[in-house]
């Protein structure tokens, strides 16, 4: 749509328009993503919305059951978006009308609410006209960049060196127009009128967050495998194309488990409310606790509950149409995701595979022992009678089990083996897995340097009392191919190929994922260490062979100077004639005995 045949009834221009500059999001998730899924569940049917700033056009698709009023700087973008809302005001908040709304999200922050063609009103005004703008008893859903966040910490370029469109507005931490933690956005809002009752923490990137977890349990719950394995998740994913200065999936678990993930957040969102009489509803006690982006269109986001039993799963519901579904494990050949198994209660405790890297890295060998041993007992219990495993255990690997004391439970159950597999190849692969990550990833461990991953999943094996051998190995490093290439879509040569790499992986190569500096010069370190004990192989062998050399040589010459000298000729003359007469004795004792043999025999 162009901008003459732009609904002229739907698009409000009070001025300060911007007419050459775009501000919607490049980077869009599946169905708006985890953000979307809030909107959702905050936003009540037949409600008034006013999306402040830009938004992704999913996200309007989502609110098709309520009345969206668009508040954009961008004309361009208010043409693009022109037949998804209801009204459109191009210009900033000084050109929006004397209206309340039952909703305001302004989930891109206040900066690019505020349009450079018109005066500029500072962070706290916008903030107030936006507060203005939310009736009585409605809500405010507001974003606040971390000027210390986990992305600035791993980021190549500094915050403050950037040049690129996307840093129109650079703010730091001395800028005191902006807040810069949690404790000064509550603070702000409190003085703006608003009350605030929750907070989300935004991974990895606070523009298109793929995990959003509530910032007190995230406090609270230091130790949860959930917020472990959804950290480590959506950092890995989330910087998987990118060079940085460390791996952020590992900054982001650290974090968690020191009680700073939601400080270290790239990104907060906050749900705010206006007091009203009688008090705001009591459906914020229903906020989900995590919202976390499946990575498949057509089944929504993954939400976490807190219920009076403790957290439970959940599954947003998917409405309007914003990308075609293509569903990973379609064709079901190695393994699938069943959103129905995401309904029940989610199992307590830590995150095995942060249990098995730190017993690891301190040497723990009791600790190791007794881990491995419950896990590949808790496996084994899961086999049939003829010790094959089935459903969600059969994947079940390091990092999709939690421990909570001498219990072990699937994290995810949702993920399954389409057929049974071995219980001796479900083990292999989940401890392949881990020496994968144990190896590439640099991670000081007691066992030797000179191991490769298969030998180490056979020591692994070992630890937990199963004798595994190297055929078993590489069976579940071809089951783990064929996993992921269904997760991945790929063809046969695909598989092929990414079998032929996950076999190649060696201890001196990169992790798979983020480019780190920190994990690249570890890799470079390996791989030095390992040439130099090869240079120093090579040269032991070198000296062997010279030193052999020159014996055989001093043996040869000896031999040489003995053969020319006159007792060596004497003594072969004198000992010649006794080698000849000693083979005829043998010879005419072999003819007497020939002759004599038949006549015993007829004695006899």
């Amino acid at each position: 749509m162009t901008t003459e045949t732009a609904p002229a009834d739907r698009i409000t221009l009070p001025g300060g328009e911007m007419l050459a500059w775009s501000d919607l999001p490049q980077e869009r998730l599946a169905h708006g993503g985890p953000l979307a899924a809030l909107a959702v569940r905050l936003v009540p049917p037949g409600a008034r919305v006013l999306l402040a700033g830009p938004h992704d056009p999913a996200l309007l698709d989502q609110l098709r059951h309520a009345e969206v009023t668009c508040l954009l700087r961008s004309h361009p973008d208010a043409v693009a978006l022109a037949d998804r809302a209801a009204h459109l005001v191009v210009g900033g908040v000084a050109g929006l009308p004397d209206e309340t709304y039952d909703v305001v999200i302004a989930a891109a922050g206040l900066d690019p609410v505020e349009s450079v063609e018109g005066t500029p009103l500072g962070w706290d005004a916008v903030l107030a006209r936006l507060v203005a703008a939310v009736r009585p008893g409605g809500a405010l859903l507001l974003r606040l960049d971390n000027p210390l966040g986990l992305h600035r910490l791993v980021d190549t370029t500094p915050w403050y060196a950037r040049r690129d469109d996307s840093a129109w507005t650079i703010g730091g931490v001395l800028d005191r127009a902006h807040p810069t933690n949690r404790d000064h956005l509550r603070e702000r809002l409190t003085t703006a009128g608003l009350r605030p009752v929750a907070c989300w923490a935004a991974y990895p990137d606070a523009s298109t967050p793929t995990a959003l977890l509530d910032a007190d349990h995230l406090d609270r719950d230091a130790g949860s495998g959930l917020f472990d394995a959804v950290l480590h998740g959506a950092c890995a994913g989330g910087f998987a194309s990118a060079t940085v200065l460390q791996d952020p999936a590992r900054l982001a678990v650290d974090a968690l488990h020191a009680g700073r993930a939601a400080d270290l957040a790239p990104g907060w969102l906050t749900l705010a409310r206006r007091p009203a009489d009688p008090t705001p509803s009591s459906a914020d006690g229903d906020l989900p606790v995590a919202l976390v982006q499946t990575g498949r269109p057509g089944i929504g986001v993954l939400e976490v509950l807190h219920g009076p039993s403790g957290p439970r799963w959940g599954l947003t519901a998917v409405t309007g149409v914003d990308a075609p579904v293509v569903a990973p494990f379609a064709s079901r050949e190695a393994a699938y995701r069943d959103p129905d198994a995401l309904s029940g209660p989610v199992p307590s405790g830590r995150l095995l595979r942060t249990l098995l890297l730190d017993a690891a890295v301190r040497r723990d060998l009791a600790a190791l022992r007794t881990l491995l041993h419950g896990y590949a007992g808790w496996l084994a219990d899961q086999a049939d009678a003829d010790g094959r495993i089935a459903g969600a255990a059969a994947l079940a690997g390091t990092d999709n089990v939690v421990v909570d004391g001498e219990r072990y439970a699937v994290l995810d159950p949702s993920w399954r083996a389409t057929a049974a597999l071995p219980a001796d190849v479900v083990l292999a692969r989940g401890l392949w897995r881990f020496a994968t990550g144990l190896l590439t990833g640099g991670y000081a461990h007691p066992w030797p340097s000179t191991l490769d991953v298969a030998g180490l999943t056979v020591v692994l094996a070992g630890v937990a009392g199963h004798d595994l051998d190297r055929a078993t190995v590489t069976e579940a490093v071809e089951t783990e191919a064929a996993i992921a290439a269904a997760l991945h879509g790929l063809d046969p040569d695909g598989r092929i190929d990414l079998a032929a790499e996950l076999h190649a992986v060696t201890p001196t190569d990169p992790p798979v994922g983020a480019q780190s500096y920190q994990q690249l010069r570890e890799a470079w370190l390996r791989q030095r260490e390992e040439l130099t004990r090869l240079a120093a192989l090579t040269a032991w062998t070198e000296e062997l062979l010279t030193s052999r050399e020159r014996a055989l040589r001093r043996a040869e010459t000896t031999i040489g100077l003995l053969s020319g000298s006159i007792s060596y000729r004497v003594g072969r003359l004198a000992i010649t004639p006794a080698r000849l007469a000693k083979r005829g004795a043998r010879a005419a004792k072999r003819r007497a005995t020939a002759v004599l043999a038949p006549k015993r025999e007829e004695q006899q």
